[in-house]
């Protein structure tokens, strides 16, 4: 059903090549909202019809993604452009690779799949998801509903956690001497934990969680198997520097900051060196996460549209100040 589905209209590949575009998630929400365009019957909100519309887009996801950056690298970079249609015998990974550069080994396969499935939903409380659902609860059609989540997940403190990982991965990687050296390590993560080095933020990019405390499964799992591509693709030693980062800096914040939080590393910390040894470019990472993630915002959706007595959501909004007597406007300054 899904393979079924994984080709795009004439009309949206089309799009994608004319249009053009320099973000690849605002080609990905314009794509989206075309495809009401396409649909005979975009404002149906039956349990029928809505699940017909998320396998549509799940399934096009990847082939968006997948064209949206090789126009982008052609128009960009003047590379050579490549348009490779779906395979009807290939996973969804497997596609998205085959469309995006072609060569890829079966564990890079295995291992997206494996991401996708991780970060393919987190709970309605995210602020992609709640964005999702909350436009769906309007009433509006699917294809609006899931162009505002991708709006939300375009934002950086959304979905750009695993580039920033990368980017602090790269910087530590030239400024620390030793990759062995746990002091010299742990003296770097103090001045960047005291705003002294790096972007000076004070943090450490891909560790901590909101939910996750004490461990993130996804990241444990993840792990593994970054350890097995590092072997594939002879970047052993890189791998190595990344665990000891990771064990440095948890042991590292909680003796800076000191306020007993028990924190871990989060799917973040591996994603993006994955991403890396599988060959994807910096410019997909964030509409990979939607790819993966279009799954739980179609479920929420779903969701939101099939239970009794549902309504609109409106979050409320509570004044902090103290009350005050009324200044006539003559009178204010």
């Amino acid at each position: 059903l899904i393979s079924d589905n994984v080709p795009l209209d004439q009309r949206t590949k089309m799009s994608i090549l004319e249009l053009e575009g320099s973000n690849i998630m605002n080609i990905l929400a314009r794509s989206v909202l075309e495809m009401y365009i396409f649909d005979e019957n975009p404002e149906d909100t039956s349990k029928e019809n809505l699940m017909r519309q998320s396998i549509s887009l799940i399934s096009r996801f990847p082939t968006i993604i997948a064209y949206a950056y090789n126009v982008y690298r052609h128009a960009i970079s003047g590379r050579s452009l490549h348009i490779r249609h779906p395979r009807e015998n290939l996973s969804l990974a497997e596609n998205f690779l085959y469309m995006l550069k072609r060569d890829y080994t079966e564990l890079d396969a295995r291992t997206l799949d494996l991401l996708l499935i991780l970060q393919a939903e987190h709970g309605g409380g995210n602020n992609s998801t709640f964005s999702v659902r909350v436009t769906s609860s309007t009433g509006t059609d699917t294809y609006s509903s899931i162009a505002a989540g991708i709006g939300s997940l375009k934002g950086p403190l959304h979905g750009g956690a695993n580039i920033q990982v990368v980017d602090m991965f790269h910087h530590l990687q030239e400024n620390i001497k030793d990759w062995t050296n746990k002091k010299e390590i742990d003296d770097y993560f103090k001045k960047m934990l005291n705003k002294e080095v790096y972007n000076k933020t004070g943090l450490i990019y891909g560790i901590g969680h909101a939910v996750y405390t004490i461990s993130d499964p996804r990241a444990l799992l993840l792990k593994e198997l970054a350890r097995d591509l590092a072997k594939e693709k002879k970047r052993e030693k890189e791998f190595a520097f990344l665990e000891l980062l990771e064990e440095r800096a948890i042991e590292m914040f909680i003796k800076v900051k000191g306020d007993g939080k028990t924190v871990s590393s989060n799917v973040d910390f591996y994603s993006g060196f994955v991403y890396e040894m599988i060959g994807l470019p910096q410019k997909i990472y964030t509409p990979l996460f939607a790819m993966a993630r279009i799954v739980g915002w179609c479920a929420h959706r779903n969701e939101e549209l099939s239970f009794k007595g549902k309504r609109i959501i409106r979050p409320a909004y509570i004044n902090s100040l103290d009350t005050r007597e009324y200044t006539p406007l003559k009178e204010r300054i």
